[in-house]
């Protein structure tokens, strides 16, 4: 008999919403024993059954939901359904992308499984208790369902510390993929799958990219955070003046300029800084700089909403460096990819970055990740990635 895990009276409200996680206080007690990953009936304080959840007793989120339904326990039939509506959905918004997000962990109901493709190569990122406990019926499943010749994990998020799971990096299937050239929008991309941020590449940014190529004609352009040149090929692409694009990494910058390459890109229009991003704002508004366009993608500031405070200083300050440093008219892309900061903080923020620089913006988008990275309506969480498009006057 599995083991059972029972809620407090009145905590399977969320739950019945069908919100995936259970909290350490919502639990009243565990009935019987369970191992990290094994699948649970979760019965409410009176007794009837609410959900099937995977136990992770080393995190704060010690159950998260895989089935609602009693006679649906987790097993590969189930997960093979989900894995096929995931793969199929993402086949049907976007049939020509070499490179997207195939399963996006709660929001496709699969939780802590993030599947990326390149090519033919996959990307897995395992960050629950119960996906890592599944692993290779997952990974068997994935190359059933889409033919892969590869398969590598790239199970290294921070996230993996809060749930009590050690990293894991390596090929699962085929063999090991090095670094992958994929095109996207007609731009190409260098994408080193094991050592690159994420699972390789910012896939989230997709449409945003190809947003700023729209804007970027005859502009002189700052990308910060540029990493491996995303936005900054793109506003080549779309006929800028002039790029700058600064990242503290160095390997980072060496991957943007063979990007540059590969698009034969005009290098004389492009310089690539390794600095610090703060630092280099500064120096700028020192020297009195003034770009027509700037893009802020800095990383994950805050994981959870106990870093928000310190995020949200560290949000106004680059904010506020930027809208000193855009001409009247000039256009900001300001993004956050912290999950501990909500979209109307970060509004407030970059409003308050406007204020205190002394400028009238507006909006003229909020920004998102793309259609391969949707939003399950019962949680709001999945929706990390925000941005705004600002225009100063």
């Amino acid at each position: 008999m599995n083991a059972e895990l029972i809620l407090k009276p009145g905590r399977e409200k969320s739950l019945l919403r069908r919100h995936p996680w259970i909290f350490s206080g919502a639990v009243a007690h565990l009935e019987g024993q369970a191992h990290a990953g094994e699948m649970l009936q979760v019965l409410s304080a009176q007794g009837a059954f609410v959900a099937w959840a995977a136990y992770s007793p080393a995190s704060q989120i010690v159950a998260r939901v895989w089935s609602w339904q009693r006679e649906r326990a987790p097993d590969a039939t189930l997960l093979r359904e989900r894995l096929s509506t995931a793969i199929c959905a993402r086949q049907a918004l976007l049939p020509d992308a070499q490179a997207l997000r195939l399963v996006h962990a709660e929001s496709d109901w699969l939780p802590g499984v993030v599947v990326d493709r390149y090519g033919d190569t996959l990307v897995v990122q395992l960050s629950s208790a119960g996906a890592e406990r599944l692993r290779d019926t997952l990974v068997g499943l994935l190359v059933e369902l889409t033919g892969a010749a590869s398969v590598f994990e790239r199970s290294d998020a921070e996230v993996l510390a809060l749930e009590g799971l050690q990293p894991r990096v390596g090929t699962l299937r085929g063999t090991p993929p090095g670094v992958v050239t994929v095109a996207e929008n007609g731009v190409r991309f260098p994408v080193d799958i094991a050592g690159g941020h994420k699972t390789g590449f910012y896939l989230d940014q997709r449409d945003n990219r190809r947003l700023l190529r729209e804007r970027a004609g005859g502009a002189e352009v700052l990308d910060c955070f540029c990493y491996t040149g995303g936005f900054a090929l793109n506003a080549l692409a779309g006929g800028a003046r002039s790029v700058l694009a600064v990242d503290s990494s160095a390997s980072a910058l060496q991957a943007a300029q063979e990007g540059a390459r590969l698009n034969s890109a005009a290098t004389e229009r492009v310089q690539w800084l390794e600095a610090d991003v703060f630092q280099t704002l500064r120096r700028l508004r020192d020297q009195a700089r003034r770009f027509d366009l700037v893009v802020l993608d800095p990383p994950k500031f805050a994981p959870t909403a106990a870093h928000a405070e310190r995020a949200a200083r560290a949000y106004k300050d680059i904010n506020l460096l930027a809208f000193k440093l855009l001409r009247p008219g000039g256009l900001l892309f300001t993004f956050s990819c912290s999950g501990g900061v909500p979209r109307d903080l970060f509004q407030k923020i970059v409003a308050g970055a406007a204020l205190d620089a002394g400028v009238n913006a507006q909006i003229l988008r909020h920004l998102g990740a793309g259609p391969d990275h949707p939003v399950a309506l019962e949680f709001p969480e999945g929706e990390y990635l925000k941005g705004l498009l600002c225009r100063v006057s």
